[in-house]
C-alpha cells in the first residue's frame, strides 16, 4: 500500500454495477451510486493521505546487532536481501526501523544463519504492479541481482481499480525476471482490504472481494514464474479482531505489530527456499519457525474472546465482511 490515493469514483461506479447487475431500475441504480459515492467520500476523509516516509532501514545485519552497519562498496555480506513493492514493503506506519518488515526478515535471517545479511529496499510508497518493472530495472542498473527478493504488492492496484488479470500478469513478469537472474523470490500477496474499517459497507465488501480475487491470481502467477507465494490475506482475522493493535494511526497501513505478523508469514517460506538453494540456516532455524508460529497462536488466543463474539455476530447476519474467514488462497 501507499499513501491512499484511492480511485473511489471508479470503485463506486464498478461497485454499483456489481451490486445492481441485471437491474433495470434506474432510480435504484442512481440511489446505490449516490450511497457508494457518499461512503467513498467519508472513507477518503477519515483515511486522509499519509505522506510520512518509512524509517531508514538498509544496511548489513548480523546476529544480535543493535543497529545495521552502513553498506559501502568493498564491504562483505553473505546474503543480499532486497525488498520490492509498495509502502507496506517499505514499512510506512512504523515509528522506528525495528518494526519495518524488511528489518524483521533480515534480522531473523541473520539469527538463523549466523551470516551477514545486507538489506536493500527498492519499494516505493504508492507503487502498483505497474511500478515493479521500474524497481527491477533500477536493481539491474545499480548492481547484480540479490540472493533473495521479497515483494509486497497489490493493495494500490485494488484502490486504484486496476485490472486484476493485468496486475497479476505484471507481478508474474517481475517474479520471472528476478527468478531467472538467480534470485529466490517470495511474494506476499494482496492483503485483505476488508479489514480497513474506515471503508464503510457495502463498499468495504466490494473492496474485500477485489482483494481476494487479486490475491488468488497473484498466488497462481507467482508459482508459475518460479516464486514462492505467501497469502497475507489470511491475516485478515487478526487485523479484524484487533484493529487498534494491528493498524497504525492512519487506520490504513499496518502498525509494527501488524508488520511483525506479515514478516512471520513470509519467513518460513523464505527460509525453506534459501535452504533449498544451499544457504545454511540450521542455526536456530527450526526454533525460529516454532517461535513465529507460537507468536501467531498467541495473538489468536489473546483475542479469542473477540473472535468468538465476532463469529457469533456473523452467524446472526451482522458481520462486516460476510464469508471472509472462509477465504483460502491455496
Amino acid at each position: 500500500m501507499g499513501a491512499p490515493r484511492i480511485s473511489w469514483r471508479t470503485a463506486v461506479v464498478t461497485g454499483a454495477a456489481t451490486l445492481l447487475a441485471g437491474s433495470g431500475a434506474g432510480t435504484a441504480s442512481w440511489a446505490a451510486y449516490r450511497l457508494l459515492m457518499a461512503q467513498a467520500g467519508a472513507a477518503r476523509g477519515v483515511i486522509g493521505r499519509d505522506t510520512s516516509k518509512p524509517p531508514e532501514a538498509d544496511g548489513i545485519y548480523t546476529a544480535g546487532c543493535v543497529a545495521p552497519e552502513p553498506w559501502r562498496t568493498g564491504k562483505h555480506a553473505d546474503l543480499h536481501l532486497m525488498i520490492f513493492g509498495d509502502s507496506t514493503a517499505a514499512g510506512v506506519g512504523c515509528l522506528t526501523a525495528d518494526g519495518v518488515p524488511g528489518v524483521r526478515i533480515a534480522r531473523a535471517l541473520a539469527e538463523a544463519s549466523g551470516k551477514r545479511i545486507r538489506l536493500s529496499t527498492k519499494a516505493i510508497s504508492g507503487a502498483t504492479s505497474k511500478g515493479l518493472a521500474g524497481q527491477v530495472d533500477a536493481m539491474f542498473v545499480a548492481g547484480p541481482p540479490p540472493d533473495a527478493a521479497v515483494i509486497f504488492i497489490g493493495a494500490n492496484d485494488i484502490t486504484k481499480k486496476h485490472s486484476i488479470s493485468a496486475s497479476a500478469r505484471r507481478l508474474g513478469a517481475a517474479v520471472a525476471r528476478l527468478h531467472l537472474s538467480g534470485s529466490v523470490v517470495v511474494v506476499g500477496t494482496c492483503p485483505d482490504l476488508g479489514t480497513v474499517s474506515a471503508i464503510p459497507q457495502p463498499l468495504r465488501t466490494i473492496v474485500w472481494n477485489w482483494s481476494v480475487r487479486l490475491a488468488r491470481a497473484q498466488f497462481a502467477v507467482t508459482i508459475a514464474a518460479g516464486g514462492h507465494p505467501v497469502a497475507l490475506g489470511e491475516l485478515g482475522r487478526e487485523f479484524r479482531t484487533a484493529p487498534e493493535q494491528m493498524f497504525s494511526a492512519d487506520g490504513f497501513h499496518p502498525s509494527a505489530a501488524g508488520y511483525e505478523l506479515a514478516a512471520a508469514r513470509v519467513l518460513p517460506a523464505l527460509l525453506a527456499a534459501l535452504e533449498q538453494r544451499g544457504l545454511n540456516t540450521d542455526r536456530g532455524a527450526h526454533g525460529l519457525r516454532r517461535g513465529l508460529a507460537a507468536r501467531l497462536r498467541g495473538l489468536v488466543a489473546q483475542k479469542s474472546g473477540a473472535v468468538a463474539a465476532d463469529d457469533a455476530e456473523a452467524r446472526n447476519g451482522r458481520g462486516d465482511v460476510p464469508g471472509a474467514r472462509q477465504v483460502r488462497y491455496t
